[in-house]
């Protein structure tokens, strides 16, 4: 709960009121906010330009197809604490037989078991009061992943490996946590019940422009226009993976390094299509659209 009051956004990013709300209700309650929706509506950067607006301290863990509690809390690194162990048995022995130089453990001891832990994102995160904490792409990992972290979202704390020292916040102080989801798999209905939810719906044409200007504050009007209006058409063609924010804003930057009259050109020859479509068979679809007619406009 790093700020109470309602953020709605920066000059780099667009917060509509319900997302903004619902990122407020996540902070104001210490509870993390689960964000699913399309590909490219902008869930992953809400943590990144929060903290960027903010100052705040930022950590980020992308979800994998092999991610755990491990690699997200904290690792202990047994092969360092044996080689350790070893160590200090052969200082011991050289200490027997007089001699005085001892093989180093780079300041480690193998009494202390903190000494061996790395501590990951979420440990990190727990530890810097008012910090914000982004696990990205959750439904990427492993059925066991988000029921793991059912403890540590109800409880706020991580309990360190072999050590057993607890890393802990609380309400006033807890990070603000962010977790995207496309959807790839549904989620576990108990991890969700630890999450404030939100679905970012896609934006309508005339949100599109600000968001747009938001990041090509400077680009023709005309261009704007005739790239919102292709990229809508396209979206609209029953693509197996629609164009997404992201790629307008790519396509949109692609074109913008053109003059005027040449970058109208291209958007309406659908110059660089590479960038908005992402599959063969939607490409084929295209381009069939085209040979059979396709108008802009």
């Amino acid at each position: 709960m790093a700020h109470t009051d309602i953020w709605t956004g920066s000059d780099e990013y667009l917060c509509d009121t319900e997302l903004a709300h619902a990122f407020h209700m996540s902070r104001v309650l210490g509870m993390p906010l689960l964000i699913e929706g399309e590909p490219g509506t902008g869930k992953t950067e809400l943590p990144l330009q929060y903290a960027k607006s903010q100052g705040l301290e930022l950590f980020v863990y992308p979800v994998g197809s092999k991610s755990n509690v491990e690699q997200f809390v904290a690792k202990f690194d047994h092969v360092k604490y044996l080689r350790d162990s070893q160590i200090e048995i052969l200082n011991a022995q050289r200490e027997e037989k007089g001699l005085s130089k001892k093989l180093s453990t780079g300041g480690r001891s193998t009494e202390v078991p903190d000494d061996y832990v790395t501590h990951g994102p979420a440990t990190k995160a727990y530890s810097i009061p008012h910090s914000v904490l982004l696990i990205d792409e959750i439904d990427k990992a492993p059925r066991e992943f988000p029921n793991d972290l059912l403890y540590a979202l109800s409880h706020r704390k991580f309990v360190m490996p072999e050590s057993g020292k607890i890393i802990a916040t609380n309400e006033v102080e807890m990070p603000a946590i962010v977790i995207t989801s496309n959807r790839e798999q549904e989620l576990p209905t108990a991890f969700k019940g630890r999450c404030i939810y939100h679905y970012i719906t896609f934006p309508e044409p005339e949100t599109m422009r600000e968001i747009v200007l938001k990041h090509h504050p400077k680009i023709e009007q005309k261009i704007l226009d005739i790239g919102i209006g292709i990229f809508y058409q396209l979206r609209q063609l029953g693509l197996e993976r629609a164009p997404s924010t992201r790629e307008l804003l790519n396509w949109l930057k692609y074109v913008s390094h053109f003059e005027p009259k040449d970058a109208q050109q291209k958007l309406e020859n659908l110059d660089g299509l590479g960038v908005l479509i992402k599959t063969q068979g939607d490409m084929q679809r295209v381009m069939n659209r085209i040979k059979s007619g396709f108008k802009v406009r």
